[in-house]
């Protein structure tokens, strides 16, 4: 006999850190959405929580239910939203995430790691205009992600302090995309790749200083800085108080410091106060680099 309701508990994401532009994400360890999925006539799709009101119900626009639709499976999904909406945290993400783990096991499909990154970067598709993997993979495996072709890498550093700080700034990710450069500087690509090459090493290492110094990088974080209103202030206001790296997470306009654990609090109300400095309110989560979607519970 079938399993026939699945909870599944979906980590908040943050993607590019820096150089690694749609080819670099992280899991953290929260917040998290919960995705609930039960066997249905018809594919349902219920909201709970902050911000429902923004997300389509509509299995066609919303990222799960194309995951659901894709497979051809009948199920009501109700997601229980604690990531922010429009954050940079995943989102949109941590649903398509969420689906195609419940389906893989309520339907016994026997997806690898990778085909279910796959399944469920096509729900991301609604969200961005573009099918990429960044937030998903993590969503899914978990730690420091690298994607690349059908290929997904994965690591688990321990031990990393991540700050994330998220005004209430409205950032599209389809705008945010909409800004970036066509075309490159060979000099900047160049120090991209040395950046992201330096980001993987630092992974690998549990290595602070240098993940912080590899969150440098050059074209994408300039233009799209200019639509977080104190960007400047809140990324020094997070170095002074012992940050070793700031960035974007994602398009935005979540902001994201690599620190040590214990630093987490003291960066966190540094970042806070600058963006209120700027009358910009904004929440932290005090955080680390933390698992994949998680099976909470399955029903017969």
């Amino acid at each position: 006999m079938g399993t026939d309701h699945i909870r599944v508990r979906v980590p908040a994401t943050s993607a590019n850190l820096g150089a690694g532009f749609d080819v670099f994400g992280i899991a953290l360890e929260s917040p998290a959405d919960i995705i609930e999925v039960k066997k249905s006539e018809r594919i349902e799709i219920e909201v709970i929580g902050a911000g429902r009101e923004h997300i389509p119900t509509d299995p066609r626009r919303n990222t799960a239910g194309i995951v659901a639709s894709s497979l051809e499976k009948p199920v009501k999904i109700i997601i229980h939203r604690a990531i922010p909406l429009s954050s940079g945290l995943g989102s949109s993400a941590a649903p398509a995430a969420g689906v195609a783990v419940a389906l893989n096991m309520m339907f016994d499909l026997g997806l690898s790691r990778e085909e279910l990154v796959r399944l469920a970067a096509q729900g991301e598709k609604a969200a961005s205009g573009v099918q990429h993997a960044d937030n998903v993979a993590p969503a899914i495996c978990g730690g420091f992600v690298i994607v690349h072709k059908d290929r997904v890498i994965s690591l688990m550093p321990e031990n990393i302090g991540i700050v994330a700080v998220h005004p209430e700034i409205v950032v599209s990710t389809r705008t945010a995309r909409a800004l970036l450069p066509k075309k490159m500087w060979l000099g900047d690509v160049s120090f991209n790749t040395a950046s992201a090459a330096s980001m993987v090493v630092g992974m690998m290492k549990n290595d602070i200083k240098l993940i912080g110094e590899s969150m440098e990088n050059r074209g994408i974080e300039q233009v799209r800085s200019r639509l977080i209103r104190g960007y400047p202030q809140v990324r020094k206001s997070a170095i002074d108080a012992g940050a070793a790296g700031v960035t974007i997470s994602g398009s935005g306009p979540t902001m994201i410091a690599v620190c040590r654990m214990d630093e987490r609090e003291n960066i966190a109300q540094a970042m806070i106060q600058a963006f209120r400095d700027n009358q910009v309110k904004s929440e932290a989560f005090i955080t680390t680099i933390g698992k994949g979607a998680e099976i909470l519970q399955k029903q017969i």
